[in-house]
């Protein structure tokens, strides 16, 4: 295992939960205290950063906090060490831990808080609720010699072309014969220079998303047996890739609102739930978003969702719930701890992929703030 930095963690996290899928205009993400060009081997995932947590990764020896909730929101006037703020980033700093925050980029990102909180519930099928980030879809079309097609196959994948869905390593073949002469300062891979050759191919045609067309290029020329390969690069108008806030699926079997809640409070380990609906009513579509999605109760409505799980429900926006006929599930905002658990098993098999010593700790403090009495 090779030892690590900051910088590599977090290339190696904003490959798949990258800055530009934020859902919020100036959504204050990235690095908030501390730098990133230093050796790291323990890293700490929290919800928020706050000062028990920070005590946490002092003790766990983590040089690295990534929280989903941004310490920084708004921006600082002053930075006074007699506040609970001030003495909190006076702290990170002196013990040389550095925070970086990914707020709805992860709500955003594939396995991130919104998938995460769609498997608890044992949501099946599920898609995206609010989409907000859309990517152009290219096709790659390469010719190969029928004998290297599995390598190049390979290759393709692995750079990530050919996911579609909840499937990868998604490719279409079609054999045929590929003719070429090799002129003068040529060294064929087969066939001889100045002569016709005829060799047996198979065409590979495989989806890439824009943001990784360079990197799929790349992985294809280095596993092409071929010189000069032959390949096409076609944009498709119809195919592009999708992504959102909030997930909307169905339970594996229908049940009543009231037999939902308590799956709610089981599945998302919360003491308690608030409820909008009649708790005899049969749920099977389920709604979820997490964190404050009260702007979206018509969005989930004209989904076809019985019930919509979010935190943080309005007063009055839960009337108007009730008043379209959408249920609501108000598990709290705190449910997004979630990602705790996700993040760090996701990043933990990055690093052991990339074969990099790094260790990645869920936090154990619950930072809810209330208490149910």
């Amino acid at each position: 295992m090779k030892k690590t930095n900051g910088q590599e963690i977090i290339q190696l996290f904003e490959s798949w939960s990258p800055k530009k899928l934020a859902a919020m205009d100036n959504d204050p993400i990235g690095l908030h205290v501390g730098n990133l060009n230093k050796p790291v081997t323990k890293v700490l995932v929290t919800l928020d950063v706050n000062d028990v947590v920070v005590d946490e990764a002092i003790a766990a020896g983590c040089e690295l906090i990534i929280a989903h909730h941004p310490p920084i929101f708004r921006k600082l006037s002053t930075l006074r060490t007699d506040t609970p703020q001030g003495k909190l980033f006076e702290k990170l700093i002196k013990n040389d831990i550095a925070v970086y925050a990914a707020h709805t980029n992860l709500d955003v990102a594939e396995g991130g808080v919104n998938d995460l909180l769609a498997e608890a519930l044992c949501l099946q099928n599920y898609e995206v609720l609010v989409p907000t980030y859309s990517e152009e879809m290219f096709k790659l079309a390469v010719f190969v010699p029928v004998d290297q097609a599995d390598q190049l196959r390979e290759a393709l994948a692995k750079a990530g072309a050919g996911q579609i869905g909840n499937y990868d390593s998604c490719s279409y073949t079609m054999q045929g014969e590929g003719r070429f002469r090799a002129l003068a300062g040529a060294t064929p891979f087969t066939g001889e220079v100045g002569e016709l050759h005829v060799e047996q191919e198979v065409k590979v045609e495989v989806v890439v998303p824009k943001s990784i067309k360079s990197k799929v290029l790349r992985a294809m020329l280095n596993s092409h047996p071929y010189e000069e390969p032959a390949y096409d690069i076609i944009p498709l108008e119809t195919a592009a890739k999708e992504m959102g806030l909030g997930r909307i699926g169905k339970l594996p079997s229908s049940m009543s609102l009231k037999q939902f809640a308590e799956h709610v409070k089981v599945s998302l380990q919360v003491p308690a739930v608030r409820v909008v609906g009649d708790l005899t009513s049969t749920v099977s579509k389920i709604a979820v978003l997490g964190g404050d999605g009260n702007k979206y109760i018509h969005t989930a409505k004209r989904a076809g969702a019985d019930v919509y799980v979010t935190g943080d429900m309005y007063f009055h926006v839960a009337q108007d719930a009730e008043a379209i006929g959408l249920q609501i599930v108000d598990p709290g905002h705190h449910v997004e701890s979630v990602m705790k658990v996700g993040v760090a098993n996701k990043m933990q098999n990055l690093c052991q992929l990339q074969k990099l010593n790094c260790e990645f700790i869920p936090s154990k403090i619950s930072t809810e703030p209330f208490q149910f009495v």
